[in-house]
Parts: C-alpha cells; sequence; structure tokens
C-alpha cells in the first residue's frame, strides 16, 4: 500500500472507530503524524484527498476539522464524477434510475406531509402554457428532487442526486427532438402526484417506473 494510501485509511480507521467524530478537529499536524507514524508530507496529502471527498474540512488558521459525514456532503464526489460520463453510458444511468426512483415515489407517499404534497402541486403549476426546453427541464428536475426529498432517506435522496447530470442531458435532448415530450411528462408528472397525494404507494411506484422507462425506452429507438 502506498503510503499517502496507508495514511488516509489510517484517519478513515479513526473516524470509523470514534477516536474521531463528526465535527470533531484533528489534533495538530506535527502530533498526529507522530501519533501514526507518519512523514509530515504523508499526512497532508491523506489530507487533502480527505478534503476533496468532503470527510474533512481545511479551515485556514483554525485547524482541520472532521465534517458533518451527512450522504448528501459525501457524495458530492460521486457527483462530480458522475458529470464526466459519456453520453453512451446514459442509458445505463437511467437503468439505475429506473431501480431507485419508483422506491423513492412509493416512499413519498407514505412519507411526505400535506404541506410538502402542496409544494409538489405548485411545482407543477409553475410549468408554464408553453416552456422553453431549459423552464421543461428546470420543472423536471424540482419535481423529482421534491419526491426524492419526500421519502424520507437523506441516502436515497443523494444517490438520485447524483444520477441528474446524465439525465438532465437526456432530458434536454427529449425536449429538444421528441414529438410531444411536453405532454407526456405534463400527464406522467400529475399521475404521479395524484397517486402521492391519495397515499398510494404501489400506484405511485407503477407510474414513476412507467415515465423513467419511457425516456429509456426513446433512447433505445433514437438514432446513436
Amino acid at each position: 500500500m502506498a503510503v499517502t494510501d496507508a495514511a488516509i485509511d489510517r484517519i478513515k480507521q479513526m473516524i470509523l472507530s470514534g477516536e474521531l467524530a463528526p465535527g470533531s478537529r484533528l489534533p495538530k499536524e506535527a502530533d498526529l503524524a507522530g501519533r501514526l507514524g507518519l512523514s509530515r508530507n504523508s499526512l497532508r496529502e491523506a489530507v487533502r484527498a480527505l478534503t476533496l471527498i468532503n470527510v474533512l474540512d481545511v479551515r485556514q488558521g483554525d485547524g482541520t476539522y472532521v465534517t458533518s459525514l451527512e450522504p448528501n456532503l459525501l457524495l458530492d464526489a460521486m457527483a462530480f464524477v458522475v458529470d464526466f460520463q459519456r453520453d453512451d453510458t446514459v442509458l445505463q444511468f437511467f437503468q439505475v434510475r429506473r431501480i431507485l426512483e419508483p422506491a423513492a415515489t412509493a416512499m413519498a407517499a407514505t412519507e411526505m406531509t400535506d404541506a410538502e404534497i402542496a409544494e409538489l402541486r405548485e411545482i407543477l403549476a409553475s410549468l408554464p402554457e408553453n416552456p422553453s426546453v431549459a423552464e421543461l427541464v428546470d420543472n423536471d428536475l424540482r419535481f423529482h428532487r421534491r419526491i426524492a426529498e419526500g421519502s424520507g432517506n437523506a441516502v436515497l435522496c443523494s444517490l438520485l442526486g447524483c444520477l441528474s447530470g446524465p439525465n438532465t442531458r437526456a432530458r434536454v435532448w427529449e425536449g429538444l427532438v421528441r414529438e410531444n415530450a411536453l405532454e407526456r411528462t405534463r400527464e406522467q408528472h400529475a399521475a404521479i402526484c395524484e397517486a402521492i397525494a391519495s397515499r398510494r404507494p404501489e400506484v405511485a411506484r407503477a407510474w414513476a417506473t412507467v415515465h423513467v422507462a419511457d425516456v429509456e425506452e426513446w433512447l433505445r429507438r433514437v438514432p446513436d
């Protein structure tokens, strides 16, 4: 194992064991390096790497802290990497979304409050009669984000957020070239919203599956 990798692993073990709790400050560099049997350069490299993935937070003039380690924070790094995926992998991302999003939608049908459902309806109502592609995609993203948040599962919500990059590109493409894209989106979003509002999780799951699969199947048919 490379020296920097070993340093990363040792800091990780300190966090996992509870020796370093979320929000706690790391010991001074010289003290921590000596304690772990590492050079200060190796420790610095490890800290840089863990800062990039939001495990550590270096505060200039204050010290280095363990972050909150919340899922949305840790999965930000995954979202960054996902955005670099090529368009020829977009179908694979839709396959993953087709597994996760119906589950989140079913959970939202039992977990969302009446106020949150009212917010979901407001998102639908805010879409203009003849929206631009940008307005349609933005509304779509807000609609699905509200449902993911309404699932009550922060990890699932963060994972779905990570998939938004490839899915957004596909949505833009669909909005530009697919006939009746707006009508399909309105109809399916309304059906999903009503299933959630009426507290029917399996119906909500079914409509979410139809919604994601509809775009996925269209992508399979369009020319490369």
